[in-house]
């Protein structure tokens, strides 16, 4: 479980002290859904950020697991990420030299898995997103949407905890992006990710179970009236400290 606590971001740029969060409380539950919408430089990379342990708060805390990813070692936070966290980017992040399963084998590396059962986990989560016949090829032989199916599977492949996605359809037409998307939410289900993830398509927006609208660093937050939030973890109580609107009031 994420516990975000008073989460405040400041960056200076030149004389300038600019305040990306202001004072974020947020609870994400094992198994939540959560997407993030808001306008752009209104903090929701920022905040994804915090959650993925890619920056640390300027004030406040964001705790995972009961460890506060702000206070750790560094070192202790990259084997955390490595661990945990599985992160998904707009621009896929591919290393273009590499074959998509090598591609994937990456994120095994830090974990010290033997050469062997890389390249066999990598083959099995690229099987997993309908890839088991690009195995051998690299980015440029692939489609956008082929090559942001790699980077899902190189995020699932050390079988996270969390799965994070900054963007993840940014670069993919509608067709391609609806693909994607049901793609991962049915990764979220069979594997009861906790999946938090930025989005600027209101479309995605409308369908998530858990809404977060962040705007010049504030967040409110948007709950479906079932309260279908979750995948197979059970589900708890919505976090009261939020403000609390009708879901789809848009």
């Amino acid at each position: 479980m994420y516990k975000l606590t008073g989460v405040t971001k400041r960056y200076s740029r030149g004389k300038e002290t600019v305040q990306a969060l202001r004072g974020i409380d947020l609870t994400i539950e094992d198994g939540d859904q959560l997407v993030i919408q808001g306008p752009t430089g209104g903090g929701k990379s920022t905040l994804l950020q915090m959650i993925g342990g890619l920056d640390r708060p300027s004030d406040g805390s964001v705790v995972l697991d009961g460890v506060d990813l702000g206070s750790i070692s560094e070192a202790k936070l990259t084997r955390l990420r490595a661990e945990k966290i599985g992160i998904i980017f707009q621009s896929f992040n591919l290393i273009p030299t590499l074959t998509a399963q090598e591609n994937v084998e990456t994120a095994l590396v830090p974990l010290g898995v033997k050469p062997k059962e890389r390249r066999e986990r990598a083959a099995e989560a690229l099987s997993s997103v309908a890839l088991g016949e690009r195995l051998h090829h690299v980015p440029s032989e692939l489609s956008g949407g082929q090559q942001q199916r790699v980077a899902i599977a190189r995020a699932l492949v050390k079988q996270p905890k969390v799965l994070l996605a900054d963007e993840p359809t940014g670069n993919l037409d509608e067709g391609t992006r609806d693909d994607i998307m049901s793609l991962l939410e049915g990764l979220w289900r069979e594997h009861g990710l906790t999946f938090v993830m930025v989005t600027h398509d209101s479309s995605i927006a409308r369908r998530a179970p858990r809404l977060a609208t962040i705007k010049s660093g504030r967040i409110t937050l948007k709950e479906r009236p079932d309260n279908a939030r979750r995948g197979p973890v059970a589900g708890a109580a919505p976090e009261p400290t939020l403000t609390q609107e009708a879901y789809g009031a848009q």
